[in-house]
């Protein structure tokens, strides 16, 4: 009898411990919810834990925050996808605070920093005591200071010098009533371990991941899409260039890179070879101060 001495794979190790995360949260809390943005990260959770469950339904919905300056694309993604999936899709949109006065516009108009209290006031709604998301440990300093569930107290707030210890990826839940967890299946996946997992799987993306030709304009080191949220200033030249984007978040707030990779395998190639995250070298949000996300996260972002 021959006996199979294969090793597993560095993408297999990361995918038995994300499915076995979101496994857990299924058991052992009462109503979780998946944060779906239709971004990389999100989709590949999402993949996860159909996997996680196949052949059943993953046995909880999707919940996204609309800055109403999402890219229209990643909004057909994203309503797409829940339905292929047969998942409700519960969306808290930026723009109902604004309309009634419970948020007001930055002024340099971005609005990624106001999602917090709609995310938070959705997830008290929706009575959601786990709320999953695709953030990883190599995106920003303080994301790598998380734990794979990690407490918020009953205002949805995060205290970094306070988390529960991880030993033999033994996860603590426990939480009292008004609190709740978020939990982070791909922590220990790198942007190049998602991209190479996402050619592995075939899973599909939004095509503006992948180089195509846009009208942009150049600001603080990054190519910006004109569009409504988005339009240069004088002495802004736009200019057509191949781009595609890292990350996709906010419109006013994210840039494309200058690229040529159209397909997953010269995505996989650009980014083994990259020395800047995602974020860093997209997100304009996160050039605020050196700790705009731990800031922004004590308050309850993502």
């Amino acid at each position: 009898m021959s006996i199979d001495t294969t090793t597993p794979t560095t993408l297999d190790v990361l995918e038995s411990e994300a499915i076995h995360i979101i496994r857990e949260v299924a058991a052992e809390f009462e109503k979780p919810v998946l944060l779906f943005s239709g971004g990389k990260d999100s989709v590949t959770v999402l993949h996860l834990a159909a996997k996680a469950f196949w052949p059943a339904k993953i046995p909880f919905g999707l919940l996204h925050v609309d800055t109403g300056h999402n890219f229209p694309e990643i909004l057909n993604y994203r309503d797409r996808t829940a339905e292929r999936y047969g998942l409700d899709l519960t969306v808290a949109k930026v723009q109902d605070y604004i309309d009634d006065g419970r948020l007001r516009e930055r002024a340099d108009g971005t609005r990624n920093t106001l999602q917090t209290q709609p995310l938070i006031d959705a997830i008290a709604a929706g009575g959601y005591d786990a709320v999953v998301g695709g953030a990883r440990r190599d995106e920003d300093k303080a994301r790598a200071k998380e734990r794979i569930i990690s407490l918020r107290n009953e205002f949805g707030q995060w205290d970094p010098s306070n988390q529960r210890p991880e030993l033999w990826n033994l996860y603590n839940g426990r939480h009292v009533s008004g609190e709740h967890v978020r939990v982070f299946p791909i922590s220990n996946f790198t942007e190049l371990d998602v991209w190479t997992y996402i050619a592995r799987e075939g899973i599909e993306l939004p095509p503006l991941y992948f180089a195509h030709d846009r009208e942009v304009f150049s600001r603080d080191g990054m190519w910006w899409a004109t569009g409504e949220f988005s339009q240069p200033r004088p002495g802004e030249d736009v200019v057509t260039r191949s781009v595609r984007y890292r990350t996709v978040g906010d419109m006013s707030c994210t840039g494309a890179v200058e690229s040529t990779a159209a397909d997953i395998a010269s995505v996989v190639a650009e980014v083994a070879v990259t020395t800047v995250t995602e974020r860093g070298a997209t997100r304009a949000d996160d050039r605020i101060s050196a700790a705009a996300m731990e800031d922004r996260k004590k308050d309850g972002y993502f």
